[in-house]
């Protein structure tokens, strides 16, 4: 079967909520990436087979197939289609699986994959709300064939990372100490320079934007719950952000046609279905299918990248999964670094390939959980 290679991948900084992108339209922000991959790869953007952009609430200025405004605004070929897809916060992650596969099919050779998000402008559960006439803040509200198989239970992601939080016996205490170490890493990491190479500045913003150095246990600590009663607070949760980030996806035929170096090779791709009332712990039987599909073992992989949704998900992941929290978000992830929804997958590959490039690693392996109870996993081999 034909390989498909990662040649190159950028993403904007992550931006806070009504911080430096705050007036940025989506096909700016998304078009960025679009355009510094092809500047950088110095290409023929006209064989560019496809643009598969992830992007949720795809309302307003985020409508009408975000990838191909995105594309039209970098000044792609009006003959480069693109293509939105929509699996939640997987939703960049799925777009680089579709992009690999159709060039594992052999049908391209070279796809642009990644996502964006402006939730300054879109928070979470816009296009849930849009018109909906039962005045609900869910989808499936009215149906009556979701109610018989599921009833009339509440079903949020707050719901369900307090559900985890209390199977798996994490305090409050413990996730607010997940998050400080979560800023932490992630003021060093950015101080450091780790980020730079991965990062395409852009209308004025240079650095990701959400992590803290001024923050602090006490200060978690006069934060309120999230539910009533509950351990969740805004501190153990990921940020509302505005990013792109985007990778290119090639073929062995299109690395020698265009004298591309690959970085890496996508080793394995999945996604699985779970529980979609508590639907954040998909990633744990996600990730256990992934590895034992591969015949690879947890210290076979030199690093992990597992999204930040909430601190009580990443805790379970690796409570359950047994990996060593020294290799896992290493530079940290959505709790300090922000979580800009449809683009957040890509960001997550993308600082995963920098740092084992960075380290010298083999295999990185990547999960997320998504709405829905879903999760993918995407395993990639660097390559040099």
């Amino acid at each position: 079967m034909p390989e498909a290679y990662i040649v190159d991948a950028v993403r904007t900084p992550v931006g806070r909520r009504k911080g430096g992108f705050a007036e940025t339209h989506p096909a700016d922000l998304g078009a960025h990436v679009i355009r510094t991959l092809v500047e950088r790869g110095d290409f023929d953007p006209a064989a560019i087979d496809d643009v598969i952009y992830g992007c949720l609430d795809t309302i307003g200025s985020q409508a009408g197939d975000i990838a191909r405004t995105c594309a039209l605004a970098a000044g792609l070929p009006e003959t480069v289609p693109g293509v939105t897809i929509d699996r939640q916060c997987g939703s960049s992650q799925q777009a680089v699986h579709f992009a690999a596969q159709a060039v594992m099919s052999g049908t391209s050779d070279l796809v642009l994959a990644g996502g964006v998000q402006k939730m300054t402008q879109f928070p979470i559960l816009s296009s849930f709300i849009a018109g909906e006439p039962y005045g609900a803040t869910d989808p499936w509200s009215g149906s009556k064939n979701w109610e018989g198989r599921y009833g009339s239970q509440e079903i949020t992601q707050f719901r369900s990372a307090e559900t985890i939080a209390e199977t798996f016996g994490f305090t409050r205490a413990d996730m607010e100490e997940f998050a400080l170490r979560s800023h932490q890493r992630a003021v060093s990491a950015r101080e450091e320079g780790r980020f730079d190479r991965e990062i395409s500045p852009f209308e004025g913003v240079k650095h990701d934007e959400g992590p803290r150095a001024d923050t602090s246990l006490a200060k978690m600590a006069e934060l309120k719950t999230l539910v009533p009663d509950g351990r969740l607070t805004a501190a153990v949760s990921s940020q509302i952000s505005d990013a792109s980030a985007a990778l290119l996806i090639a073929s062995g035929d299109a690395v020698r046609t265009h004298g591309f170096t690959p970085r890496a090779r996508i080793h394995h791709l999945s996604v699985l279905g779970s529980d979609p009332v508590n639907l954040l712990i998909a990633p744990l039987p996600a990730t256990q299918r992934a590895l034992a599909t591969t015949g690879l073992s947890v210290d076979d992989i030199d690093l992990f990248e597992v999204n930040e949704a909430f601190a009580s998900v990443v805790l379970a992941w690796l409570k359950e999964i047994g990996a060593d929290p020294e290799k896992t978000n290493v530079n940290r992830g959505a709790i300090s670094l922000g979580h800009p929804l449809g683009a957040s997958g890509a960001r997550l590959m993308i600082t995963l390939l920098h740092e084992l490039e960075r380290t010298g690693g083999r295999f990185g392996l990547q999960t997320m959980c998504e709405g829905g109870g879903q999760a993918n996993v995407t395993i990639i081999e660097r390559i040099g």
